[in-house]
Parts: structure tokens; sequence; C-alpha cells
């Protein structure tokens, strides 16, 4: 996939004519996007969020994309959310169209838009449904970051430094003192995910799954929370638990656990709490059940033995239930 930086109004005239658009209403809205399509064959304009990944979602852009050439483009204009059912909807259209992203946040610009994954939720599990299907750009366009909040932010920082922590120990170690500004924080984080997915594109060898460090409690956190909690957010707690599950099966030592919370949230014990409050353990349980990286001996999750180095190791259900009560109670074991 190849990466483009500018301006969204120059980039979208090179755009094939007769691209189907799919935008999030809200970025569209502020950025008055339609005004720089090049004759669009459709444009659909979405409302983001973790009910966007959906099949009736899925079933209007199919509808709005009848009309595609199998040599056509579908542009995704959006976070996360948007970049997951349009990858869905790209691998569908014709057996296959051709997919462009445009990640309108930092997550989606550190996360969603690589890798070829697109995935749909359904019965309540997220990501239940997926494909791969890679894109053949990205688009960063700097001035579609203007409008982020301080918590969208926050969101791209945190997948960013899991990166750095399971990936590249020198990168982590100039992160873990001074979040860099967007270009590094974006360009390199792109950086070291593209080289994990082109090594390991269908996650056969198991070297992709280094990437899901924080995502097996952090799926669970958002479908609990009703995704109020938002995926980087759930993911800075997943890392969090993933880090208090190593320590307690001596796989992450204490200094480079202590060293990883340090440069997380201060609040995010408070937060974990927060969204575990009420959960049954048998809630938990199922909903943990439910990983990609579950196998027939059990739960499975990425824990770090030191920077740049981390691997799946499986977990019991009784090691992790050790752990609930105290994660409940919003201090660190």
């Amino acid at each position: 996939m190849a990466d483009r930086w500018g301006q969204f109004a120059s980039l979208a005239a090179t755009a094939p004519r007769g691209a189907l658009w799919v935008i999030d209403r809200r970025v569209e809205a502020l950025h008055r996007l339609r005004r720089h399509l090049p004759d669009p064959l459709a444009v659909v304009s979405v409302r983001a969020g973790e009910s966007l990944k959906s099949l009736p979602t899925l079933a209007v852009l199919a509808k709005a994309g009848a009309r595609l050439p199998r040599s056509g483009t579908l542009v995704a204009v959006g976070g996360g959310t948007v970049g997951d059912t349009c990858a869905v909807a790209a691998h569908l259209l014709k057996r296959g169209v051709r997919l462009v992203h445009v990640p309108t946040t930092w997550l989606a610009a550190v996360d969603s838009s690589l890798g070829g994954k697109g995935a749909l939720n359904v019965a309540g599990v997220k990501n239940a449904l997926g494909v791969f299907h890679e894109a053949a750009e990205a688009w960063l366009c700097p001035e579609l970051f203007t409008t982020l909040s301080a918590r969208q932010r926050g969101e791209g920082v945190s997948e960013a430094l899991k990166m750095a922590l399971c990936l590249d120990a020198a990168v982590w170690a100039r992160w873990r003192r001074r979040v860099p500004l967007e270009r590094e924080l974006l360009s390199v984080s792109r950086r070291l995910k593209a080289k994990v997915c082109r090594e390991d594109f269908y996650e056969r060898t198991g070297r992709r799954a280094v990437l899901n460090f924080g995502h097996t409690f952090a799926h669970a956190l958002e479908s609990l929370t009703h995704y109020r909690l938002k995926h980087g957010e759930a993911v800075e707690l997943g890392m969090l638990c993933a880090l208090d599950v190593g320590r307690a099966l001596g796989v992450t030592p204490e200094a480079v656990a202590a060293d990883a919370e340090a440069a997380l949230s201060p609040r995010a014990r408070r937060r974990l709490a927060s969204a575990l409050r009420g959960a049954s353990v048998s809630r938990l349980g199922a909903l943990l059940a439910a990983d990609k990286k579950r196998d027939a001996a059990g739960l499975k999750m990425v824990l770090v033995r030191a920077p740049g180095r981390a691997a799946l190791h499986p977990v019991s259900a009784r090691q992790w239930q050790r752990l609930l009560s105290v994660w409940a109670s919003g201090v660190r074991p």
C-alpha cells in the first residue's frame, strides 16, 4: 500500500472518476469535503461509531456500489469504524474492488487503515465477521486532523505506544519519555505496523499477533461498556491488564511493566475499575471466549518480555480471574 501525504483537495483530484465515496458525516461537515470530489458514482454519508459496523450498513453500501465495475474504487473517509466497514464492503463488491483509506483520526492513521483488515460486529461481539482486503493507497491529510479532540488524539497515542513497546525498543525508549509530534508519531507507527503485516499478512505465522497486545481485554471492555469506552482508550486499559497478567505469570519483568504503566494515563487504573463495575466473571469470560486468538487449548494473550519482544502465551481462566477483583478495586496487583 502506498502512503500519500497532502491536502485532501489535491489527492481527491487524483481519484478515479466514478468512485464510491463513503464519508463520516461529521468530517464532511467540518471540512466541506464534497466540493472536492471528482464526479463520484455515489456519496454515502455515514455516522461513525461501532453501530456502523453492521450487516444493515453493509447492505446500504452494497446497494450504493452495485454499479461499480470490477476495477472500481471505494474511498473510505473517516476513522476506524468507517475504514473497517468499507474494507468489508470493498472485499465483497464485485469480489473485490480497489480501496483507498483516508483516515481522519490518529488512531485510524496508525492502526485500522493499515494491514488490510475489515470487520463487522454481530450479536454484541466485536469484529465477529471479518476479511483481509489490503488498500491500494492511504491518504494522510494533516488538515483533517486539526479538528480532533484531545480524547481522540489520546487514542492514537495509546495505539502508537503499544506498537513501539511491542516492536521497537529504540522507538519505545524515545517515546516513553516524550510523545513525538504528529508527523513522526503517524509515520513511524505506520512503518512499524506495515513491516509486521508484510511479514504475516494473513496471521498464519503468529508474527502479526503481537499487534494485538492489549486487545484481548480491550475488546471485552468495549462490549461491557456498550462502546462508551473508545477503542484507543480500551486498548490502553487492555495493555494494563496484559502487563498485570504478564507480571503474574513471570513473563513480564516488574521493571518493564512499571516503565510501561508510567507511560500510560495516570487515570488508567481508575478507568479500568469503572469499566469493570458490575461485570460478572461469567460475562467477562464469555466475551474473552470470543477472542480470535483463543484456540482449543484456551485463551492466548500477547505478553511483553522486554521492549521490542512480545509473543502469545496461554492464559487460563483461573489466572486472569485472580486479578479481576484487584482490577475492579482500582489498585495495582
